[in-house]
C-alpha cells in the first residue's frame, strides 16, 4: 500500500462503476472512497469505505499490518460511503474501539445496530497512539450534524488533517494518491461541483470549521474523496473559503428550457448581447439536456444568472421548475444577479412563475426587464432580449 508520510498509509478504493453518486450526481470519472491507516504502537484506522468494496479494502489493510489487530477506528463522518464497512471491520477485529462523538454513536446504532467498545470524544480531545497524537475537532453540519475532523501530529514533524468529506471531490484516483504525483487539472471543477451540490447549503458551518483550523500548519489533507492534498493545500483551503463565503467571479450562466427552439433562440440573442457588452465568461445550458449538478456548479462560480423557459400546462416548464427548486434548496447567499425571460403559445405563465421563485425563495438581485415572448421572437422581443443581455453585462461590470 502507499505510505503518505510517517507510517500513515492510504488503504482506500476506487469506484469506477457507479453512475450516480448518492443516486443524484453523475460520476463520469468515477469516485474514490478514501480510508487511512496509522501503523504505530496502537494501530488506528481512519474511516472506512462503501461496503461493496470490502474485499479489496480488507486486503489493503492486511497488506500494511498483516495479522496485527486494529486498536482504534475513527469515524469522522457517518454517511455509508465512509462508514459502510464498519460492521464487517468489527467482525474481523472484534476488539476494535470506535472513536466518534455523541451524535456519531446515535447514528451508528441506527444504521448498523452497533453498540459497545466506544470512545466518545469532544472538541479538543486527544489520543496517543505512540509517535502519533490525534486531536479531534467537531465540525457540525459540514455537512451532517455528526461530522468532525481529526488532526494527527506525527512526532512534531508533520501535521496531517483527516478531513472527512471536506476538501473532497469527484473522480477516481488513477494510480497516484498524493497531488504531487498526479495531474490535478480534472479535479478542480469536480471539487466545485462536489462542494456546490453536496456541501453548498452549509456555507456558515464551513466558515466556522475553517476558523477552528485557522493557524494550524498542515502538511497533508487526507479527504475521504479525491487526492491527498500536499502541494495544493493553500489552493484547496482558499477554494473552500471562497465558496463558503458565496464569493463569485465575473461571469454569466444562461440556462433555458425549450420545446421547439423559440426559447433557445431568445437565449442565444441574450448571450450574444452580453458578450458584445464585454462579458467573457458565459456558459449556456439546456436544462433538459445537461445534468443540473453542472449548472449548480457554475451558479456557484459566476455572479450572473439568466433563466428562461416556456409556459407548460399553465405553469413553468418542468425542468426549469426543478432547477429553480434545487437552487432555492442551496440557500445561496451573496451578491448573485438574476434576469429572466419566458415564452408561451396561448397562455402566459412562465415569466410570472420565475419571478415568484425569486421573490419567495431565491432572493437574487433582479437585473433588467423580464422578456415575455408570445409564440416566437418579433423585432420587439428580439430587442428586449438584447437589452436584457446588455443590462446583465453592465451590472456584472459594475456600470
Amino acid at each position: 500500500m502507499i505510505e503518505i508520510t510517517s507510517n500513515i498509509f492510504y488503504v482506500g478504493v476506487n469506484d469506477r462503476n457507479k453512475n450516480l453518486f448518492e443516486g443524484l450526481w453523475p460520476l463520469p470519472n468515477g469516485v474514490s472512497y478514501n480510508s487511512y491507516l496509522i501503523d504505530d504502537e496502537k494501530v488506528c484506522l481512519i474511516d472506512t469505505v462503501e461496503v461493496d468494496f470490502f474485499v479489496p479494502y480488507i486486503k489493503n489493510i492486511q497488506e500494511v499490518i498483516g495479522d496485527r489487530p486494529i486498536d482504534y477506528l475513527v469515524i469522522n463522518h457517518m454517511e455509508p460511503d465512509h462508514s459502510g464497512s464498519l460492521a464487517l471491520i468489527k467482525k474481523y477485529y472484534p476488539d476494535v474501539k470506535i472513536i466518534g462523538n455523541k451524535k456519531t454513536f446515535g447514528m451508528m446504532q441506527g444504521f448498523y445496530g452497533i453498540d459497545g467498545d466506544q470512545v466518545e470524544v469532544k472538541n479538543g480531545d486527544t489520543l496517543e497512539l505512540g509517535s502519533h497524537t490525534l486531536s479531534f475537532v467537531l465540525t457540525p453540519m459540514v455537512h451532517w450534524p455528526e461530522t468532525m475532523v481529526t488532526l494527527c501530529d506525527c512526532k512534531g514533524e508533520k501535521n496531517v488533517l483527516f478531513s472527512g468529506d471536506a476538501f473532497g471531490c469527484f473522480g477516481a484516483l488513477n494510480g497516484g494518491i498524493v497531488d504531487a504525483e498526479i495531474n490535478c487539472d480534472t479535479f478542480w471543477l469536480e471539487m466545485v461541483r462536489y462542494y456546490s451540490n453536496i456541501v453548498g447549503k452549509y456555507g456558515t458551518p464551513v466558515q466556522n470549521a475553517l476558523k477552528k483550523l485557522a493557524g494550524v500548519k498542515l502538511d497533508y489533507i487526507c479527504a475521504t474523496h479525491g487526492p491527498v492534498w500536499h502541494e495544493y493545500i493553500e489552493k484547496v483551503i482558499g477554494m473552500y473559503d471562497q465558496m463558503s463565503r458565496y464569493e463569485t467571479e465575473e461571469g454569466l450562466v444562461i440556462c433555458y428550457g425549450t420545446m421547439y427552439g423559440n426559447t433557445e433562440r431568445a437565449a442565444e440573442v441574450i448571450a450574444r448581447a452580453a458578450s458584445q457588452a464585454g462579458v467573457k465568461n458565459i456558459v449556456m445550458y439546456n436544462v433538459s439536456k445537461t445534468h443540473h449538478s453542472y449548472i449548480i456548479r457554475d451558479v456557484f462560480r459566476y455572479r450572473g444568472l439568466i433563466v428562461g423557459a416556456p409556459t407548460y400546462n399553465t405553469g413553468l416548464y418542468h425542468e426549469m421548475d426543478v432547477l429553480l427548486s434545487e437552487l432555492a434548496g442551496k440557500d445561496i447567499k451573496g451578491n448573485h444577479l438574476l434576469g429572466w425571460f419566458g415564452s408561451f403559445g396561448w397562455a402566459s405563465k412562465a415569466v410570472a412563475e420565475i419571478q415568484k421563485w425569486n421573490d419567495e425563495r431565491l432572493h437574487f438581485e433582479a437585473v433588467g426587464e423580464p422578456v415575455e415572448i408570445k409564440q416566437s421572437l418579433t423585432a420587439e422581443t428580439f430587442a428586449q432580449c438584447e437589452a436584457l443581455g446588455r443590462a446583465m453585462a453592465a451590472r456584472l461590470k459594475g456600470e
